[in-house]
């Protein structure tokens, strides 16, 4: 690869912006490189970079996935209700995994068969598992949970490492090999860029979809399980909003809104981005509204700048046959 061909590169631009706020960061606190501020680093968000991973798979395909947030919590919530009513804490947990197994299978069989767009299918699914979790707790707030499950949220499991640190490397190592390496990965792209093509070229569009959306509400029920874990505490409203920062580490990674591009490690260069931001304005006292407008306006970037650079190489290409022609 040439050095231009190197710098027209989405991860490039990334890696230089982390380097930036990098060393931002460690000029405003000399405990910012400690390892126990690295692992805070990423314990703080970790639920919804766990997110992100099965996210990209959906807007590589195409779609858009609104209702993660609400899959979250209402998983959080069903451990909650459950427990607190005298169900065992392991049944439980797989009473919310299941919950979200059928969140996703709603979601995508209305999009995938139906042929209903995502956006308003899973705008609605977020309207209405956040209603089903409000219903479960009202305005209570649930916890004193079992030591052990409170463990998988709080306690280290190897050396300093927490389990959902863990469990986020082993993700982010199968999503890399899945969608990079595989079969499945390359169909999920070839339906992004043409869903037409890609029935003709004999790709189940339909099931693929409906597979794509069911480890999205699974993940995400995963996901809410050790948010709740973490806590130690469930409300009604708990993960409310995480969906803004999901979608923003995925497209700011350089995958298309439109679907058929990017890459995880362009996500996984734009969760470190996202996180050391959010780290080094929290060193600096910035109050968590502006932290979440600052993402907003990543989010807005992220989908601006590449469509921009995309017209300008059109325009360019143009240009150039025009001359030719001439």
């Amino acid at each position: 690869m040439t050095p231009q061909n190197l710098l027209r590169r989405w991860e490039t631009l990334l890696v230089v912006l982390l380097a930036v706020v990098v060393v931002i960061n460690v000029a405003q606190s000399p405990f910012y490189l400690r390892l126990d501020n690295i692992i805070n680093l990423f314990q703080l968000s970790i639920e919804k970079i766990i997110v992100a991973l099965v996210m990209t798979f959906v807007i590589t395909s195409g779609e858009i996935d609104l209702s993660v947030s609400a899959v979250m919590g209402l998983a959080a919530c069903i451990i909650a209700f459950l427990y607190s009513h005298g169900t065992n804490m392991a049944i439980a947990v797989v009473i919310a995994l299941l919950a979200g197994v059928a969140c996703g299978a709603f979601n995508g069989l209305w999009v995938a068969y139906g042929r209903l767009p995502a956006l308003a299918v899973t705008l609605a699914g977020l309207i209405g598992y956040r209603g089903i979790a409000r219903i479960l707790l009202e305005d209570k707030s649930i916890g004193q949970f079992p030591d052990w499950f409170n463990a998988l949220g709080q306690q280290p499991l190897v050396g300093p490492l927490p389990v959902a640190l863990i469990l986020f490397a082993i993700l982010l190592i199968c999503a890399i090999v899945i969608l990079q390496r595989t079969p499945f990965g390359r169909y999920i792209y070839v339906i992004g860029n043409n869903r037409e093509v890609a029935r003709y070229s004999g790709i189940d569009v339909r099931r693929m979809k409906l597979i794509v959306f069911i480890a999205s509400g699974t993940v995400a029920a995963l996901a809410g399980i050790l948010l709740a874990a973490r806590l130690g505490a469930v409300r009604g409203n708990t993960a409310e909003g995480f969906e803004l920062d999901i979608i923003t580490m995925v497209l700011l990674g350089g995958v298309s809104i439109f679907g058929g591009s990017g890459t995880l490690v362009g996500v996984a260069l734009s969760i470190l981005l996202i996180l050391n931001l959010r780290n080094g304005m929290s060193l600096a006292d910035i109050t968590g509204n502006t932290q979440t407008g600052v993402i907003g306006a990543l989010l807005i970037l992220s989908v601006l700048v590449p469509n921009l650079f995309g017209a300008f190489r059109d325009s360019r290409a143009k240009s150039r046959r025009a001359a030719r022609a001439t």
